[in-house]
């Protein structure tokens, strides 16, 4: 009996490994809330983002906090927006004290600013671009008949300079005149699909360009991009535009 013991005993003896302390969630909280403590607001950088990206001129760090939260750390989020568009193609760029989105410097020289003059049609020109457009094909002589005035050269090339006219064919009648039409600059500066789409009768009175009872007899043609029975294709001859046709004045 005394024996067992004896083993017993010895056995309890033996020296237990000391096992490593469990981590437990609480341990593990605090770490967690450092990190997410680590740079700036993601909100309020999407926010100094927007407000720069639709400035059309720079933007001082005082005139971006007032679209944040008072006490807002703004010369941190300018550093790191800096940063992130830093190895982009746009960059955020500080001048005059502001701050600005710029193409980055090593890729100006693929951009370079058109600037687009705008130029006013005579009337004799919109006259003769409706003419044209809803007759077409159709020939100067018919343009000088349906206006009842004679089309100078200089309206029909101001037309052409423009893209909107273009020669589309010759008549197969004596002097074979040139024939014009309207081009595809037109119906995409217009939004037409296609040349049947230019308004009618019914959307001219609706709009106030006709009287609500117009003359007898009158009708509102349907131009078309085909060509006519009597008109052979213009396939760039040679001769000069401006031998095409005599020229006249208004």
């Amino acid at each position: 009996m005394n024996r067992v013991i004896r083993i017993s005993e010895t056995r309890m003896a033996q020296p237990i490994e000391a096992m490593p302390p469990e981590e437990t969630p609480e341990q593990e909280a605090p770490a967690q809330d450092a990190v997410t403590q680590i740079g700036p607001d993601p909100v309020q950088l999407r926010i100094v983002e927007a407000l720069l990206f639709a400035a059309a001129e720079p933007l001082a760090e005082h005139a971006l906090a007032t679209a944040l939260p008072q006490g807002t750390d703004v010369p941190a989020l300018v550093a790191e927006l800096q940063r992130q568009y830093e190895p982009r193609g746009v960059n955020l760029v500080k001048v005059g004290g502001k701050w600005q989105f710029r193409t980055a410097g090593d890729l100006s020289f693929l951009l370079r600013k058109q600037a687009v003059e705008e130029r006013r049609l005579s009337r004799a020109a919109i006259e003769t671009l409706a003419i044209i457009a809803y007759h077409q094909p159709v020939t100067r002589a018919e343009i000088e008949d349906i206006r009842g005035v004679m089309v100078s050269k200089g309206t029909v090339d101001a037309l052409m300079e423009v893209g909107w006219v273009r020669i589309r064919g010759r008549r197969r009648t004596p002097g074979r005149p040139v024939t014009y039409g309207t081009t595809e600059s037109f119906q995409v500066h217009f939004g037409l699909e296609n040349i049947g789409d230019l308004p009618g009768m019914d959307e001219l009175r609706a709009a106030g360009f006709l009287d609500a009872v117009p003359p007898a007899g009158f009708t509102v043609p349907n131009p078309s991009d085909a060509l006519a029975p009597d008109e052979d294709p213009y396939e760039g001859e040679d001769e000069p535009i401006d031998l095409l046709a005599e020229p006249e004045t208004d």
